[in-house]
């Protein structure tokens, strides 16, 4: 989710029952994103901190939505909480994800669907061949072509 999503959801975008979070994204795109028990447990204890009855993630007045810079500072100390430079930045974090999908096998249009891309071109950016994907090849044509040459001469022209 992006900076701008997360700042703006009123705790009406979680739904428990479902385990969905429903996202407003850009050009006011809706899009329902799957939650886990887990994750839904850490959104309650979030709200138990401020008890907001519009904001999931309030301001200090508790009336209004954090601003796009408070949460902004909150990355930052987080980041250099965990050791990161000034090159992780909050799209890191969604590029990660998207990466970290890709790894485990989740079709390409899924991960659209999840980072609210309009555009599979936009998604695309994200199909780098990390490591493991790049091991996952190598396994993958080391089985298509096993056993291939066996037995054959080179032909030398």
């Amino acid at each position: 989710m992006r900076i701008g999503e997360a700042i703006k959801l009123p705790i009406t975008a979680v739904d428990s029952k479902q385990l969905l979070l429903h996202v407003i994204g850009k050009g006011n795109k809706e899009r329902a994103l799957p939650l886990t028990e887990v994750m839904l447990d850490m959104l309650r204890e979030v709200w138990k901190t401020h008890r907001s009855s519009r904001w999931l993630f309030p301001s200090q007045m508790i009336v209004t939505p954090l601003s796009y810079g408070s949460a902004r500072a909150a990355f930052v100390k987080a980041r250099s909480e965990c050791g990161f430079d000034h090159r992780f930045r909050p799209h890191s974090l969604r590029h990660s994800f998207a990466t970290h999908l890709l790894e485990q096998g989740v079709d390409i249009r899924i991960i659209q669907i999840l980072l609210g891309h309009s555009s599979i071109r936009s998604t695309e950016v994200y199909t780098h061949l990390s490591e493991p994907l790049r091991e996952d090849l190598r396994r993958l044509l080391h089985q298509t072509t096993e056993g291939l040459f066996e037995g054959r001469r080179p032909h030398h022209g």
